[in-house]
């Protein structure tokens, strides 16, 4: 096994709108990767096993880098990654008021794109791309 560091030239980011309550932030961080996993299947590295024989599910092989803005930087940087089409995933705030994901389907098709109330977005791309549809955004606390 290679003792060297692996590098990779993509990069996995999450952007939460800053004035979410803690709950809010980890339910949103995780509703959003979890649509990465599912239609980009290459940033699903290998199931796990420990050293007695026990399995784990496949994890993200790339670290999930997580920052933070207003409103206006979600609004932005949604703009930027339908630009650039990379695969992405939105949380609206209306997601918060429904259950389950028949729901949440509906609360997103009855809004136009631009009038989305984004608190989440995660995206998947080369790292350039990324960074810039992150532009304006800081590294979560």
């Amino acid at each position: 096994m290679s003792s060297e560091p692996i590098r990779f030239d993509t990069k996995i980011a999450v952007l939460l709108r800053e004035d979410l309550e803690p709950w809010q932030r980890l339910n949103v961080t995780a509703f959003l990767v979890s649509g990465l996993g599912t239609q980009v299947p290459e940033v699903v590295g290998e199931p796990y096993e420990d050293a007695d024989g026990v399995q784990y599910l496949p994890m993200f092989r790339q670290p999930v880098m997580i920052f933070e803005g207003t409103k206006e930087t979600l609004t932005a940087a949604h703009t930027r990654v339908l630009s650039r089409a990379l695969p992405r995933a939105l949380f609206t705030s209306d997601l918060f008021a429904t259950g389950n994901d028949r729901d949440n389907r509906a609360a997103v098709r009855t809004v136009g794109t631009g009038e989305l109330d984004l608190v989440g977005l995660a995206v998947y791309g080369p790292k350039n791309a990324v960074d810039k549809v992150v532009k304006g955004a800081r590294m979560h606390p």
